[in-house]
């Protein structure tokens, strides 16, 4: 019988999600056939509601009033209308489960698991080490949990693809009693990393079976340093500020500085929360937006614009040198998510001072977005391929449900 699975990824005030159908034939390996996709924007203001085919035809687009505005169950009224709209466009093709984007899993959650009301409240616990992103990612599955008690659902973790880390790439240099309440390096857009991981064991099994730097560059952005598929340092850390100067968030920062902000400026930890996460990065440094297509279009006429562009290549190649550092050189570079997949300007700026490293770029293939972007001589191959996080949690659910 054909069945279906629906993954959710969600924020705090947004929700995206893809359906997929599960022929009785498919395994968990099998190529997806996602049949919809779409997001509720505004949950706890004024949701509104999309949803479009595999060909990207308009499926439903409309919003509400948000009666749960500011509440803990913003998310239950968006779940109930998402969840009417799937059963209506499944027809009788049966829900088989629904996998959620759990931002952190903490030390002992490494792989996907069934969400139950104990595993909620374990990963409610974990909300001080992600306070702005746990709750969000948990919100639709404490409403489905009320309103579907009986629909399997199972959580996937942005964490659990770099617990193959060593013991040395997670510690922290701070007193042991730390770490013993898990306070160390994690590592997260492991869904998107685990994908690009399984899509070049099939395309590129030299680079699946060497040395690589994946680089997921989107709003949020990490660098993940890959050996024969396992994660063995990336540059997110204890939470989802370090590593990479990002669209809003700053990356890495001399701790520091955070004291000059307490001391000197008397802020808060809710005021330099909103500094850290909010307002750095490249709105921070440009002074005027956080959208690379926003910022290419002025970076010739505002210097403060074109030195956030320099900053952000700049701090990309000293974190991509950590990465090879610690692979102990480089075969491959594999670029991915919305910056990395779409902006042939950043990549080409990011290949040139990656020259050291024995990258050379083919500069018709990088505007072409072509997936191969080096040269035949390049020591270091250069790919650009498009994640799918929708289709590493279908694939979770159903090792899960199997």
């Amino acid at each position: 019988m054909t069945k279906a699975v629906l993954a959710l990824n969600a924020g705090s005030s947004s929700l995206k999600f893809a359906l997929f159908r599960i022929d009785p034939t498919n395994t968990p390996t099998s190529p997806s056939h996602r049949i919809a996709s779409g997001e509720v924007e505004g949950i706890g203001t004024h949701p509104h509601f999309r949803a479009r085919d595999a060909d990207g035809k308009v499926l439903v687009d409309e919003s509400w009033d948000a009666h749960e505005a500011g509440t803990p169950d913003a998310h239950h009224g968006p779940m109930a209308t998402l969840m009417e709209w799937v059963g209506e466009h499944l027809g009788h093709v049966e829900l088989m489960g629904v996998g959620h984007r759990v931002v952190h899993g903490g030390p002992d959650f490494i792989r996907p698991v069934r969400i139950t009301p104990d595993v909620l409240a374990a990963l409610t616990a974990l909300t001080p080490f992600a306070p702005l992103h746990q709750p969000g990612s948990l919100a639709p599955a404490r409403a489905l949990m009320a309103q579907r008690p009986d629909l399997p659902q199972v959580a996937c973790f942005d964490t659990a693809f770099h617990h193959t880390m060593p013991p040395v790439a997670q510690a922290q240099a701070l007193p042991r009693s730390y770490a013993a309440k898990g306070v160390r390096r994690y590592g997260f857009h492991g869904l998107s990393y685990e994908y690009i991981a399984n899509c070049l064991r099939a395309r590129a099994p030299h680079l699946a079976g060497g040395r690589c730097i994946v680089a997921h560059v989107g709003s949020g952005a990490s660098l993940c340093a890959m050996h024969e598929g396992h994660s063995i340092d990336t540059t997110m850390g204890f939470s989802v500020l370090d590593g990479l100067m990002m669209g809003t968030r700053c990356g890495h920062l001399d701790p520091g500085v955070i004291l000059y902000m307490l001391r000197e400026e008397g802020l808060d930890a809710a005021a330099i929360e909103k500094v850290l996460y909010h307002d750095s990065g490249l709105l921070g440094v440009s002074g005027v937006s956080n959208d690379m297509r926003d910022l290419h279009a002025r970076a010739a006429h505002d210097p403060a614009v074109s030195a956030a562009l320099e900053l952000f290549v700049y701090r990309f190649v000293q974190e991509a040198g950590m990465m090879a550092a610690s692979l102990q050189g480089l075969d491959g570079l594999v670029f991915t998510a919305g910056i990395g997949e779409n902006d042939a300007i950043v990549r080409a700026a990011i290949c040139a001072r990656l020259q050291w490293l024995g990258v050379r770029l083919d500069a018709v293939a990088n505007i072409a977005n072509s997936e191969i972007i080096s040269t035949s001589d390049s020591k270091v191959e250069v790919r650009v391929i498009p994640t799918d996080e929708e289709t590493t949690i279908r694939r979770h659910v159903m090792m899960c449900l199997a």
